[in-house]
């Protein structure tokens, strides 16, 4: 009788251990929010996002993780009051009885899969989130304090993010096509047409004004005159991409990031997806917070900070893109020069000036910097599900370099629109890494000013 009272003794005691251990080390496992990211990340690609659109995606559901967080840890600093249009976010009911870290990951599923389209996306995914909780022995009353609070700061998170214009920019008047040769049209093999034109309209995150970093005009066009610099400019892509070394074929492939791209073989039609820009950026977040070794709680901080400022810098570019309007190089060339040149890369469909991925890389190197250091070195590991190679970088300021020269080989850009993406990148990274305040203590972080080396 004695070895069966002591028997169910043991079974009570590994029980309330249970309970009261292994579900709190489960949930802050911060690969399982790096694991969070990608699901949304996949779910994105499935669904043709835009560049654009996939980064508002990522910043809204990343944001009302950093929410939840901050709700548990005083180490970090609301954004309400930071962030154009937020004013408040609920606080718990009953901290004492929430695990935060739960609650962010659902806080995320819930609002990156309703920010954009119809929520339930990630239905599965959440319940084996619920599933992953219960099993480890979290209490149901600890389970229901946390799912009930991820619920109210995705609801706030959502009913603000309504108010960014995405929806009135929606039934927007379409882009007039014009024939001007110095004016963009539609590049084949899709011949798209222009991909959000009203996208500066976006209320910004942290800027005043999608033209507060607005940059200067572009060279003129001029093709008559070979001595002239925009003829230059053309001639050094055209030269690019007819003596493209395999180093620099590489390069271009890994920073391709095409959402949708078209191949056209005869007459046979098929599209391949891949990340966005944003989400290739994402999954370094992702490596570079397991290599920094940092806790849950900071991975969702660099999460968010990096998402916020992309956002930002696609806004600005996108007003760079659709003020000056500008021609590609594809069709420049093919007018001018070569009716057969073709670009290594597949054309986005909107302007040229500025590159967009160029001005979001720059500008969440400048983020991560900001969060964990410069000369971080990292392999950047995301092209492998896509069938392309790790590549090694000294720091994200090199990365984003490295980006600066792959759109120009991979035929899309002009390398002097990537110099000004970069730089222009850069000056909206550097500022929002400045105005934020996240973290309590990271006032003291420098910041470069000087992007001189850009170039």
């Amino acid at each position: 009788m004695k070895q069966v009272f002591f028997f169910l003794f043991v079974i009570v005691v590994l029980s309330a251990c249970k309970n009261n251990g292994e579900y709190k080390k489960v949930m802050r496992d911060p690969t399982l929010f790096t694991q969070t990211v990608h699901e949304l990340n996949s779910i994105v690609m499935g669904n043709n996002f835009t560049p654009v659109v996939a980064c508002r995606n990522y910043t809204y559901a990343s944001i009302a993780a950093y929410e939840v967080v901050v709700a548990g840890d005083n180490k970090y600093q609301t954004l309400a009051g930071q962030l154009n249009g937020l004013t408040t976010v609920p606080k718990p009911t009953d901290a004492q009885n929430t695990d935060f870290p739960f609650a962010a990951l659902l806080a995320y599923c819930k609002v990156g899969s309703a920010v954009t389209f119809p929520e339930g996306s990630m239905d599965e995914y959440v319940a084996m989130l619920k599933h992953k909780a219960k099993d480890a022995g979290m209490p149901s009353e600890i389970f229901d304090n946390s799912d009930a609070y991820a619920n109210a700061v995705a609801d706030a998170i959502l009913n603000w993010s309504k108010k960014d214009k995405y929806a009135e920019t929606r039934s927007a008047s379409k882009f007039t096509v014009t024939q001007e040769e110095s004016r963009w049209v539609p590049t084949p093999p899709m011949y798209a047409q222009a991909v959000e034109p009203h996208w500066m309209e976006i209320r910004p995150m942290v800027m005043d004004s999608a033209s507060q970093f607005r940059v200067p005009p572009p060279l003129k066009f001029d093709v008559k005159d070979s001595n002239s610099e925009y003829c230059k400019q053309v001639m050094l892509v055209k030269n690019a991409i007819e003596h493209l070394t395999p180093e620099q074929e590489e390069i271009a492939n890994f920073w391709d990031d095409n959402p949708f791209k078209l191949n056209v073989n005869g007459h046979v039609m098929f599209g391949t997806k891949k990340f966005s820009p944003t989400g290739h950026w994402q999954s370094i977040i992702g490596i570079a917070a397991q290599k920094a070794h940092a806790d849950f709680d900071e991975t969702v901080y660099a999460y968010a900070k990096t998402s916020i400022t992309m956002f930002d810098a696609f806004v600005q570019c996108w007003d760079a893109k659709y003020t000056y309007n500008t021609v590609r190089p594809e069709t420049v060339i093919n007018k001018y020069f070569d009716p057969n040149w073709r670009p290594l890369l597949q054309t986005p469909a909107f302007p040229e000036y500025t590159c967009g991925h160029s001005t979001v890389s720059s500008a969440a190197a400048e983020a991560l910097t900001s969060i964990f250091g410069d000369n971080f070195s990292y392999k950047d590991t995301t092209e492998l599900e896509f069938g392309l190679t790790t590549r090694s970088y000294p720091s994200f300021r090199a990365a984003a370099i490295e980006n600066n020269w792959a759109r120009f080989y991979g035929g899309i850009h002009y390398h002097s629109s990537c110099i000004m993406a970069t730089k222009y990148g850069r000056k909206t990274g550097d500022y929002i890494a400045n105005k934020l305040h996240m973290k309590k203590g990271e006032d003291g972080v420098e910041y470069a000013t000087d992007t001189t080396h850009y170039y």
